[in-house]
């Protein structure tokens, strides 16, 4: 399933359609111009687009500056001689760059990686790779502060609209590919040259803004984890997963073209990973043109792609839902289990015998979500290494099928009892039981990365639990391995725990099944409750904001799992239920300051506001209820007893 298809086909084929006379100018000049010419006439563009990416927290003028200063380089880019190629110029831009970087000493130390200006070239440019921030989760992108001042502003000047754009988007989204970002700007100038034409402009921004913000964050999550699996793992497993995505796109492509793609993209994903901006949007744009003006188009849901112009041809390919699954007969697939001399392909040539295993078994299951097509191919694999040691190998590895089968099925259970129990308990609680789960398998996250953590992944459940079987499980499969894949970026920053870190480097494949089976970090010992980790809200109570409040409770809760992560989840949610309950009762409440004194201990209670501190005698109370267990049985609900502290008892250690 394509998780981005309504919000691609809604920037595509709303925003290709252009109403106005430049954009359908542009239209018809690029459905006939080649790669190179494309490259060639985005140059600037994307120049800007890779300082951006690298110098983050530079200006836009002074991003701009550097832009000017590279120039003469990128010009001899666009005239290239018979013997030179677009690739061999890239190559030169992107040395150049960080020569020019390490030689301006200011801007080098200003980014806080003059360090990498040390090492040779190779070398150096992972270094500075390391540098790049990702902080998509932290903000929206380019947020528009007056819609009237952008309009005046493309009316005066149309380029610095779009140039302004792609600064905010490149410098946000560092590994965000640069072909993705040239397609985007031009929907954001196609969404802003209509809007500014409109009476209610404000209106008009968020309505074709909202689906551009929306796949953009989602498809920079995507290239951020491809660039992950590439780093982290060998060239095999970058390798298979393009393989396995290429074939259950286009299953009826025979294998040697597949795999032959499937090189090629691999390596066009590092290249992009790398920064290397210029040929990124080459090497994407000749991909297209070979896909698009091959005599059959492999895939029928890509022939509408190939009729756009250049820049929307790709992202539209990417985002293309898979071919119709061919009539396959069974017995290329049942050789792999049944043939006696599969020992001998295995021995001979294994890794073009794996690779041939995995096409053969993806464009037979085209509606399974990659990570769990590999972990079949991962059981095959070490299913052989065994079986090809015996003196009856075929009688061990002809049972094959039955574990694949296996693997799926309890793949599909896990998902299924996940979405069992998000229906069972609704949004709100099931996202404080993730909560409570999480906590417990990485306590070292502060309470704030754990809720925002946890959230997402509740709303993967949200998104992908109401869909049907099939569907269902791919999708739950899919968003899986993004936000696994981004707290295992986390780890790498900042080792998290030893569990965490088996999970991220051991399997890429098993990577879901052995979080979902990680317990509690005994090795963990936490800090006493500190003072202000118990609520932090600095409005009033009683207005805050209820998503405000809500993360609040969260991450009070998280914060008492780390102190007893052995405590039932019942007696968490009891305490925090309580409060809740307190608070919407004073909130309630003819006199809420009345109420809150009477029924609200003093560590929280400072006139009508929250306090942002705790006493230590209120959180050795906290503790204690969960220590000695004070709950009575009542049908079968749990009651907090004695929940409310009584004021006179903690009158002496009153924060002011």
């Amino acid at each position: 399933m394509k998780i981005f298809r309504p919000i691609c086909f809604l920037v595509f084929f709303s925003y290709v359609q252009c109403q106005t006379l430049q954009r359908s100018l542009l239209a018809t000049a690029l459905r006939h111009i080649n790669s190179q010419n494309y490259l060639q006439e985005n140059l600037r563009d994307i120049t800007s687009i890779m300082v951006a990416q690298f110098l983050q927290k530079l200006t836009y003028e002074e991003v701009q500056t550097i832009v000017e200063e590279l120039v003469d380089l990128t010009d001899k880019c666009k005239i290239l001689k018979p013997h030179e190629s677009p690739s061999e110029c890239a190559h030169q831009l992107m040395t150049t760059f960080l020569e020019h970087i390490c030689n301006n000493q200011g801007k080098a130390e200003r980014q806080e990686f003059s360090d990498c200006c040390n090492i040779n070239n190779k070398a150096r440019l992972k270094c500075f790779l390391l540098y790049k921030k990702d902080d998509a989760d932290d903000s929206d992108v380019f947020q528009i502060p007056n819609p009237e001042q952008v309009c005046e502003t493309d009316k005066e000047n149309q380029v610095s609209v779009k140039e302004r754009y792609i600064y905010e988007m490149s410098r946000k989204y560092p590994f965000l590919y640069g072909p993705t970002i040239l397609t985007m700007s031009a929907c954001y100038e196609t969404a802003v040259q209509s809007c500014c034409q409109e009476e209610n402009k404000t209106e008009c921004f968020q309505m074709k803004l909202e689906p551009i913000r929306k796949y953009i964050r989602e498809i920079s999550w995507r290239h951020h984890h491809l660039c992950e699996i590439g780093v982290k793992f060998n060239h095999k497993v970058a390798k298979a997963v393009e393989l396995v995505l290429l074939t259950k796109k286009q299953p009826k492509t025979n294998f040697s073209e597949i795999a032959r793609l499937a090189v090629y993209i691999k390596n066009l994903h590092q290249t992009c990973c790398e920064g290397d901006v210029v040929a990124c949007v080459l090497g994407r744009s000749q991909l297209m043109n070979y896909t698009c003006s091959s005599q059959s188009i492999p895939s029928s849901k890509i022939a509408p792609c190939c009729a756009l112009p250049v820049p929307f041809q790709g992202e539209c390919i990417i985002n293309s839902e898979n071919d119709d699954k061919p009539d396959l007969p069974s017995l290329p697939l049942s050789r792999f289990t049944e043939d006696r001399f599969v020992c001998k392909q295995f021995s001979d040539k294994q890794d073009d015998f794996l690779q041939e295993f995995l096409y053969e078994y993806s464009r037979r299951h085209s509606e399974l979500a990659v990570p769990v097509i590999l972990r079949v191919d991962t059981v095959y694999q070490n299913l052989l290494a065994k079986c090809c040691k015996l003196e009856n190998p075929l009688e061990c590895y002809s049972h094959g099928k039955e574990m694949f089968q296996r693997v799926i099925r309890e793949s599909h259970e896990r998902v299924k009892n996940h979405c069992d129990l998000h229906e069972k308990l609704g949004d709100a609680y099931f996202h404080d039981r993730l909560i409570i789960l999480y906590t417990k398998k990485a306590p070292q996250l502060s309470a704030q990365e754990l809720v925002m953590f946890t959230k997402n992944m509740a709303a993967a459940a949200t998104k992908c639990c109401p869909l049907r079987d099939e569907q269902q499980f791919a999708c739950m499969e899919d968003l899986a391995k993004l936000i696994l894949g981004a707290l295992c970026r986390r780890h790498e920053a900042e080792p998290i725990n030893a569990g965490v870190g088996h999970c991220c480097d051991d399997s890429y494949a098993f990577r879901k099944p052995c979080f979902d089976d990680l317990q509690v970090d005994g090795t963990y010992i936490s800090p006493p409750l500190s003072c202000d980790q118990v609520i932090s809200l600095k409005e009033n109570l009683c207005k805050a904001q209820e998503e405000e409040f809500q993360t609040e409770k969260q991450k009070l809760l998280s914060n008492l799992v780390k102190q007893k992560p052995y405590a039932t989840e019942m007696q968490f949610q009891s305490i925090i239920a309580d409060f809740a309950h307190l608070v919407e009762k004073c909130c309630q409440a003819e006199t809420s300051e009345m109420c809150f004194r009477e029924e609200f201990p003093p560590h929280i209670f400072i006139g009508p506001t929250l306090s942002v501190k705790l006493v230590p005698k209120m959180a050795a109370e906290i503790m204690k209820q969960l220590e000695d267990n004070i709950y009575e049985r009542k049908g079968k609900n749990l009651k907090v007893l004695n929940i409310k502290i009584k004021l006179e008892h903690l009158k002496n250690n009153l924060v002011v």
